[in-house]
């Protein structure tokens, strides 16, 4: 849903821009939904998924909305979200290398923790000491007092923390007890190491899975821990015995979500299989399956109004999120009326959820029309684009001219115009601010300085990204803030030199020229030419390579049949060019890497995405067989 451009800024950084294509209110999870956290006391389910919005709903059944809001900052996948102080407050980790402090009531962020080089996956909370732990792929576990974070702003919010050293392996899986002695991590490396937060110290290393640890839990004491992994296990471990006392094989693949009633009596398990299950940990045998979800099981959440819980609420990698009831469990368990055989297939508790929070479609495949402005999308609605260096006529674009012309524009520099048209840095030409400053005075300011490209506007909802190339984002805003005092302020010391000379210098990229070499295919039975090393902009139609061939190579004799015509017959020069582009259709084939290229396509695809080797671009033609 983001379209990147990527520039050297006077051999510093990379910096690139990107926005966001999407309605102004996104009322529904697109894509997976990586993370829930129920909020009893108000009755509110907090969302975060792959679309990188959090959102709040309503769990009252009777009503028939339940989106609440969008809280929405991060620029990538939210991994993981917990709701501290009592509901006050919510940490989220994101892809985009950063754990978010927000106002969980009102729903704004207060401040971003840029301590992680790489994506943070996952967090821990402990609830006795308003301690919070993140976690991710840089190896790295920071520990946050969420007092201290709370009292952070969005400018002030540097912050020292302790860390926990020693993982081998990226971390996918955190968990710290209650009352904030034990802290446990999972990992690509297979083993769960425990420190004790309170002094960082190591305590211990556990090895048994076989693969990646996807989910863990600890006891309100610090004593016993779940593990569940991508080996298809779950796994309890005793940290006073350092060792795993009970192996639960339930699944028939990854487990990547668990949760355990407060007893740590009866732990509930999903994952790749769809399934979710409740087994008893005294006696594996004992096990209900509650329901098959249609989609790989992401992340559950019990409801814990009450003893034992009455539902839990299920995410997957689909962008709906389920409640199920767990009515009924309770009598299973006492009367046995089940099969106790872990090899007969167990008939589901629930065979439909008893509430739905509907997601909405994602994309799974887009293609970028030729006017480079419009996009094709197939679901499962909005997509991505590279324009950035797409120079089209006005006319293909389908901007059209008082007077006319048909100019080339640049649509990658036309869009960061229109997406920057609020910042006051681009409203004003240097040129003629002591001129402004008087029509000002007259209330003409508005008519001397044009807004934008003065071609099209984007909607002003549309968020924009400044980012490091392929890494942590610098800043986000949406395009109808730019205009805001400390927006602003901000923007002077982000926006990079390069889309300072297309916004405010109003200076566009220089056409860029390909050089290549045109022989006839081995197929078409003609001699190789001489190598003549032809150029071309980059944005030239393969088509016209494709007429220039049947004018000027193949040359088949037209001169007898225009010549034959009466003078009065004579055609336009633009219909003579069109019927010249008919007939090159007709003929020619030109290719690439053995590879018909589309009439449609412009030079500089056929380089990066077709020939993508080094030195110059060869291009073959050959006559169609009629």
């Amino acid at each position: 849903m983001a379209t990147h451009h990527r520039q050297n800024a006077a051999g510093r950084r990379k910096v690139q821009v990107s926005y966001v294509i999407r309605d102004e209110v996104e009322k529904y999870n697109r894509n997976g939904v990586n993370a829930l956290q129920l909020d009893p006391a108000l009755n509110r389910l907090f969302t975060a998924g792959r679309d990188s919005i959090i959102r709040i709903w309503s769990v009252y059944q009777h009503k028939q909305d339940p989106y609440i809001a969008s809280m929405e900052h991060h620029t990538d996948w939210v991994n993981d979200i917990v709701l501290c102080c009592n509901g006050k407050t919510l940490i989220s980790a994101s892809s985009d290398t950063t754990v978010k402090v927000w106002n969980a009531h009102k729903g704004f962020c207060m401040s971003t923790l840029r301590t992680h080089k790489d994506y943070v996956k996952a967090l821990a909370y402990a609830k006795d000491k308003e301690l919070v732990a993140s976690a991710g792929l840089d190896r790295q576990i920071f520990l946050w007092d969420v007092n201290t974070l709370t009292a952070l702003t969005a400018s002030n919010n540097t912050v020292t923390t302790s860390s926990l050293s020693g993982n081998k392996d990226s971390i996918y899986s955190l968990a710290m007890n209650q009352m904030g002695t034990v802290i446990v991590s999972g990992s690509t490396e297979k083993v769960l190491r425990v420190w004790d937060p309170r002094t960082c110290a190591k305590l211990m290393k556990l090895k048994g899975h076989s693969d990646n640890v996807k989910s863990l839990l600890l006891n309100r004491d610090g004593t016993q821990c779940l593990s569940g992994s991508s080996d298809g296990t779950i796994r309890l471990w005793s940290l006073g015995q350092q060792r795993c006392i009970a192996t639960y094989r339930v699944h028939d693949e990854g487990v990547w979500a668990l949760q355990v009633n407060e007893a740590f009596t009866h732990v509930y398990s999903g994952g790749r299989d769809k399934k979710i299950y409740c087994t008893d940990l005294r006696n594996p045998d004992i096990r209900v399956l509650i329901c098959e979800e249609k989609a790989p099981v992401l992340k559950m959440e019990l409801d814990r109004t009450t003893d034992p819980p009455p539902a839990i609420w299920v995410s997957t990698t689909k962008s709906s999120v389920n409640k199920w009831s767990l009515k009924g469990m309770h009598n299973f368990r006492s009367s046995g009326e089940y099969d106790n055989d872990c090899t007969t297939p167990l008939t589901p508790l629930c065979t439909q959820p008893e509430q739905v929070i509907k997601g909405g479609a994602s994309i799974i495949q887009c293609h970028i029309l030729n006017d480079k402005r419009h996009i094709l999308t197939k679901d499962t609605n909005n997509n991505v684009s590279d324009c950035f260096a797409a120079w089209v006529s006005a006319k293909d674009a389908g901007f059209s001219s008082s007077d006319g012309s048909d100019p080339k524009l640049n649509l990658g520099g036309l869009l960061l115009q229109a997406l920057l048209e609020f910042w006051p840095r681009t409203r004003i030409n240097p040129m003629d601010e002591e001129e402004n400053e008087v029509n000002h005075v007259n209330g003409e300011q508005e008519n001397r300085v044009q807004k934008g490209n003065g071609y099209f506007q984007v909607p002003p909802h549309t968020p924009v990204i400044f980012g490091e190339a392929g890494g942590r984002t610098l800043f986000r805003l949406l395009c109808r803030d730019s205009g805001g005092e400390t927006e602003s302020m901000l923007l002077n010391e982000t926006v990079p030199q390069w889309v300072i000379d297309i916004t405010v210098d109003k200076n566009m990229p220089k056409f860029n020229k390909i050089p290549f070499y045109l022989q006839p295919h081995s197929s078409s039975g003609a001699k190789t030419l001489k190598k003549d090393r032809l150029s071309a902009s980059d944005m030239l139609q393969v088509r016209k390579v494709m007429e220039h061939v049947y004018e000027k190579i193949i040359n088949l004799d037209n001169e007898s049949q225009t010549t034959s015509s009466s003078a009065n017959d004579k055609p336009g020069e633009q219909e003579k060019e069109e019927d010249m582009a008919m007939l090159a259709e007709e003929k020619i084939e030109l290719m690439c890497q053995d590879q018909v290229l589309d009439p449609n396509m412009d030079l500089r695809t056929v380089k990066h995405f077709i020939w993508k080797s080094g030195g110059d671009l060869t291009l073959h033609y050959r006559q169609k067989s009629t």
